[in-house]
């Protein structure tokens, strides 16, 4: 059996897990980050970066080659509820210099910092490469168990982090339950082609019993009809063809566009969670990003609130791994400062759940907005709120200076 040793090791290849893994090899400290895929191509993954995550590029020094990688760029956020339109969100009033939502496949976000750790000499990425289980001295994790291409691998480690995601292999095998805090919805996934004429704005229509978002992404639409959850067999059980009218009712151009869906294959279901743990640490190892909080898409901010925990975990942590020293109450600091964020983030997209998505879904007759949509409708200003939420989020991250000035040695 092969075995190594690292400082740090982290399961999972997602934002959270390259990021911190990427940071943390920056100012120098042994990482070795597991992806149990050959390459970062999924579907459902997020594609909203937003000015949050932006703005962490631009402490890196990373922003203007980050932005060179083909993307489009939401300045502002539209929504229809019923008869009535909406600026929901304007970024252009942030107070930074990304002044918008980049929308960019996540593979080409993973792929880049996959680049930038692989120029740090302590970075060790290795594909194909699924943690089974933690390995204890005591009640400690010292490492993990993994297997790859050429077989079982043992990686002892002073931290060990779970960033796998809400399917998390290592979070249940140390003992970890999540507590679910409900969500009405699930998501059918799909594209559409998007013509020069169309629209260029990103945007949410809500009508009785259905609600439909669409995302600009050049040469098509990302399309995300929500459902009731569980649902999923009943839509389909009626037909494509039934499916493509829901659809097209709902599109603000030639509603015959949805007949270029063209099989149910190309229909994802994304089933949406919203979940956290109670405690994200014990002795050696930490969760961080879906692993310790599921997030609801409303609003598409689960990439950056994983982005953030792995920067908040990077600011805290580097120089007590580097010095050998961490201990348990390094790892409490980064709950204890990520937690809050989490917490009042899912109030309040299990508040929008429960208060729009679920009387939209079950509405039969005509819809009337929201009062908060109302209050934007009159005020147009009042979009900037949304923008600061959606943009910045609660409590947002900076990197570290120690770490900017860092180059990997």
């Amino acid at each position: 059996m092969d075995q190594q040793r690292v400082t740090c090791c982290v399961t999972g290849g997602g934002p959270a897990g390259m990021m911190l893994g990427v940071l943390l090899a920056r100012i120098g400290v042994k990482v070795c980050v597991l992806e149990k895929h050959a390459d970062f191509f999924r579907d459902f993954r997020g594609d909203t970066i937003h000015p949050s995550t932006l703005r962490m590029m631009e402490e890196l020094g990373w922003l203007g080659e980050f932005l060179k990688l083909p993307h489009q760029e939401v300045q502002r956020l539209y929504m229809q509820f019923g008869d009535t339109r909406v600026e929901m969100a304007d970024f252009g009033h942030l107070p930074i210099t990304t002044k918008f939502i980049a929308l960019m496949p996540q593979w080409d976000f993973l792929n880049f910092l996959a680049e930038k750790g692989r120029g740090y000499a302590s970075f060790d990425l290795k594909m194909n490469t699924e943690a089974t289980g933690p390995i204890y001295d005591g009640d400690r994790v010292t490492g993990v168990m993994a297997k790859s291409p050429s077989g079982p691998i043992t990686i002892k480690a002073d931290l060990v982090v779970a960033a796998d995601g809400r399917h998390s292999t290592l979070r249940p095998a140390a003992g970890f339950v999540t507590e679910d805090r409900g969500a009405p919805m699930d998501v059918m996934w799909f594209r559409l082609p998007r013509l020069p004429t169309d629209t260029e704005e990103t945007q949410g229509r809500f009508d009785a019993g259905h609600i439909f978002i669409m995302l600009q992404r050049g040469d098509y639409w990302q399309c995300a009809y929500v459902i009731p959850k569980g649902q999923d067999a009943e839509v389909r059980a009626a037909g494509l063809d039934a499916f493509r009218k829901a659809v097209g009712q709902m599109l603000p151009f030639d509603p015959d566009r949805a007949n270029a869906l063209p099989d149910w294959d190309h229909v994802k279901l994304l089933t949406v969670a919203v979940d956290r743990l109670k405690h994200w640490a014990k002795p050696g190892f930490l969760c961080i990003g879906d692993a310790a909080h599921a997030m609801s898409p409303i609003g598409g901010v689960g990439v950056n609130l994983a982005v953030q925990d792995a920067v908040a975990a990077a600011n805290l942590l580097w120089q007590p791994l580097k010095e050998g020293n961490l201990q348990f109450s390094d790892l409490e600091a980064v709950q204890a400062r990520r937690e809050f964020p989490t917490v009042a983030t899912q109030r309040l997209q299990v508040a929008i759940q429960n208060r729009v998505i679920s009387k939209t879904l079950g509405a039969s007759g005509p819809l009337h907005p929201p009062m908060f949509v109302k209050m934007i409708s009159a005020f147009p200003f009042l979009s900037r709120l949304p923008a600061r939420v959606l943009g910045l989020g609660v409590r947002p991250e900076h990197v570290a200076e120690a770490i900017c000035a860092a180059d990997g040695r």
